[in-house]
């Protein structure tokens, strides 16, 4: 399973996951940084990365029009307020939690979760 995290998470949370053996990259370290939300699905999607972020009312807006299109999505997961950006070491740990649900595979495109 790959991630790709969208710009309002910070990098930091990328180092700690790849740490702890997922596939993370964050938009900062790939010079993708105030790109529009639907070029960073589209983004994730070419990539088969999940796509994490904050953002979710504009993400799951994204997710049904590319639903409603037959657009590519290699899903969205999405980061609650609970998990403060100040802590990524939670948020990371968050997404070796929910990737470990899927230890069989991935859980299929289209979709939206939380960690």
């Amino acid at each position: 399973m790959r991630f790709l995290l969208d710009e309002d998470l910070p990098p930091k949370v990328a180092v700690i996951a790849r740490s702890l053996g997922l596939d993370v990259v964050s938009v900062h370290e790939i010079g993708r940084t105030g790109l529009s939300d639907a070029a960073q699905l589209r983004f994730a999607a070419s990539e088969t990365r999940i796509l994490v972020t904050r953002n979710r009312d504009d993400f799951i807006a994204l997710t049904r029009q590319a639903y409603a299109t037959n657009a590519p999505h290699h899903g969205v997961l999405l980061v609650p307020r609970s998990a403060p950006n100040t802590h990524p070491e939670r948020i990371a740990r968050s997404l070796v939690e929910w990737a470990g649900r899927f230890a069989d595979g991935h859980p299929g495109s289209g979709f939206v979760d939380f960690v």
